[in-house]
């Protein structure tokens, strides 16, 4: 409050008239980006007051409490502010007692007196730095909104347009959006499906797994191999998840090999494996097709241990379940002839019931399993 009352005793310093036209286009700001003018104003002179500090004849480092912006709709005018001294010390900061009192007779040693700045050179910088800081704001708003937006789409499904591939590692950039909405996204090659293959300007689904903010806008990192792709597509192409009367339990997937998902019911009689399988398989074959031939089978999730991983070990037959007390695990019999397609090439099958299960399996053929004695 006293550096303002002082400088109003104080001579007036020069001023730019820069102020209508600024303060026109914050108001404009303010309606279409939602940005207050307040706060725009504070940008600017903070932006202001740096442009000064950096581009003095003296080329001193100015502390930024030493210097005072006045930006109004009249105009804008600058002091900067030094201690009245009777011994000089620091030229940059420290002006001496009779000089001060040319500028305020009333100044006293300790006073802060605020001196006018000459702008008139200044005044193109000002100006340029005005129109800089304005254009920033509108595009941190911009981008500001852009990342409400996409923010609330991690977890989903989008579609986006290959812009480039790093030759070098394989990653890719996608476009998502059109016009100004338009922003990328990163899909690493760790995320991309084995053996796919595409190339710039082909149309490739994704799952979000996370939006971030860098300073050049949102940043989407997107997966083609994330369990909830497959997930989101069935949502897609079954009404009968959308509505809620079917619903996906657990997904265990190898992407670009093989998934198993587990599903049930949540009314009597809707079949939820026939319903995500669809009419002559279509449902499924739809999926299928978008994930360039991955191999999906769908099971039925059973609040049964046993009954699930019976379920789980599909197509193998299973002859017995039996859960170790104590533990998350289980010992499975099966026929001679299905242990090959119960462990799956390299385990696979087996591997991936175990991961949609949760349980630890330990599979046996039943020519090793001693016969119980009745």
């Amino acid at each position: 409050m006293a550096r303002n009352t002082k400088a109003k005793k104080q001579a007036e310093a020069p001023k730019v008239d820069i102020g209508a036209e600024i303060f026109a286009s914050l108001r404009d700001l303010e309606k279409l980006k939602g940005i207050p003018v307040d706060y725009m104003v504070e940008r600017l002179k903070q932006a202001l007051t740096n442009a000064y500090r950096k581009d003095r004849e003296d080329h001193r480092d100015v502390p930024a409490d030493n210097v005072v912006v006045n930006l109004d709709e009249h105009g804008l005018s600058m002091f900067q502010v030094k201690t009245a001294v009777e011994e000089l010390e620091d030229i940059a900061l420290e002006i001496h007692i009779d000089a001060a009192r040319n500028i305020n007779p009333d100044a006293q040693v300790g006073d802060s007196i605020y001196i006018p700045v000459d702008i008139a050179k200044f005044g193109r910088i000002a100006a340029q730095t005005a129109k800089q800081v304005v254009i920033q704001g509108i595009r941190e708003a911009e981008r500001g909104v852009m990342f409400e937006s996409y923010s609330n789409k991690a977890q989903e499904l989008l579609t986006g347009t290959v812009l480039r591939i790093a030759p070098s590692t394989g990653d890719m950039i996608l476009k998502i959006g059109q016009g100004s909405e338009a922003s990328e996204a990163l899909l690493p090659a760790s995320e991309q499906i084995p053996g796919e293959s595409f190339k710039e300007g082909d149309l490739v689904r994704v799952y979000v797994m996370e939006v971030r903010k860098p300073n050049r806008g949102p940043l989407i990192h997107v997966s083609r191999t994330h369990p909830n792709l497959i997930r989101r597509l069935f949502e897609l192409e079954t009404p009968e998840i959308a509505e809620g009367q079917v619903e996906i339990r657990n997904i265990a997937r190898e992407a670009g090999s093989r998934s198993k998902m587990a599903v049930r019911a949540t009314m009597e009689g809707i079949d939820p494996v026939g319903a995500c399988v669809g009419p002559r398989g279509g449902r499924v074959g739809a999926v299928v097709e978008e994930l360039h031939g991955e191999k999906i089978e769908i099971v039925v999730w059973s609040e049964d241990p046993c009954e699930y991983v019976k379920a789980a070990l599909s197509p193998a037959d299973v002859v017995s379940v039996t859960l170790v007390p104590g533990q998350k695990a289980c010992s499975v019999v099966v026929p001679d002839d299905q242990l090959s397609l119960a462990i799956g090439k390299e385990g696979q099958n087996a591997r991936l019931a175990a991961r949609l299960t949760g349980y630890k399996i330990d599979i046996k053929p039943a020519s090793q399993v001693a016969p119980v004695e009745e």
